[in-house]
This record gives structure tokens, sequence and C-alpha cells, in this order.
């Protein structure tokens, strides 16, 4: 199954299963130094973590030609919610709106599965610019906190178009 959306410049962006093709290059996605303090320096973390955790699935991201970002989701037996986690844009492609077609992507995916009735997130709080991108496409804030970050909610069909 393959979701896809743009982002500013009017590329195409794909969610990507993973594959023996695209694995080294979603591994290779690295972010902008100053968001180490958010995300993991190499998605390769997040795509050992789905293979070893068997928890989380992850996605490869296109944009284009390339492979831009990562992001991986998983489902939550014990309340019935979907996350999303591991987002992960290269340093290259930041404020092009890539993050924002990944996870207006990922919540069409999400929301086309059946039991799908909420999707969940978290992020640190002094992560500014991901609570406004997260608001915007209307997630709400649960309450709850993951470790220090954030939990916010969206009930499926209340989500905002890219």
């Amino acid at each position: 199954m393959t979701q896809q959306t743009t982002d500013r410049q009017g590329r195409t962006v794909v969610l990507e299963e993973i594959t023996e093709e695209n694995w080294r290059d979603v591994a290779d996605v690295a972010p902008a130094d100053d968001q180490r303090r958010y995300v993991a320096a190499l998605a390769a973390r997040y795509l050992l973590l789905s293979q070893r955790g068997g928890v989380w699935t992850s996605l490869g991201v296109r944009a284009g030609e390339d492979i831009v970002g990562h992001v991986m989701w998983a489902y939550d037996d014990e309340d019935g919610t979907h996350w999303i986690g591991g987002m992960v844009v290269s340093e290259a492609e930041q404020g092009r709106g890539v993050g924002r077609a990944t996870v207006h992507a990922v919540i069409e995916r999400l929301s086309a599965l059946p039991e799908c009735r909420e999707i969940r997130l978290s992020y640190h709080p002094d992560n500014t610019s991901a609570g406004h991108l997260y608001t915007s496409l209307g997630f709400r804030p649960t309450g709850d906190h993951e470790d220090e970050e954030i939990v916010v909610a969206l009930p499926v069909g209340a989500a905002v178009t890219a």
C-alpha cells in the first residue's frame, strides 16, 4: 500500500515499505544537528527498533526520486490506538514541507485500517515546530506524557488536509 501527497515544491512524497533496494538510503537519513535532541542521529536506529522490537513498522519517505526521510507506526493493543513515531527528515529537506506531507500520508494510511479509531504521537515540549505541525493537522493534547514528551491524539476522520 503506497500513500502519497506533495511537499511545498510540488514533489510527490510517498511512503514506501522498507526493501532490499531502499533500506540503506533510509538508514542514512540524518536530521539537522539541532534536531538530534528530539530524534535519533540516524534513521538506522529506528530501522533497528522496527526490526528487533516487533512493535514498530518502519517506512521510507521518498520525495521525487530521493529517499528523504523515515517514519514508523505501531498499534497499541492495550488501548486500541495507533501511534506515529521515529520521524526523521533529512537536513537538506528541512523547511520544504516534507514533514507535513509525511505525517499527512501516515494519517491517510492508518485511517484506512478498519480498526483505527485514534492516532497518537508524542513530541518534546521544546520542539515547537513539531508542536505547530501536529496542531495544524488536528492533533490535540491528551494530558498524558511519554517520558518527558507531550502526547497528542487525532480522532480518525478529524485530520486536516495537507
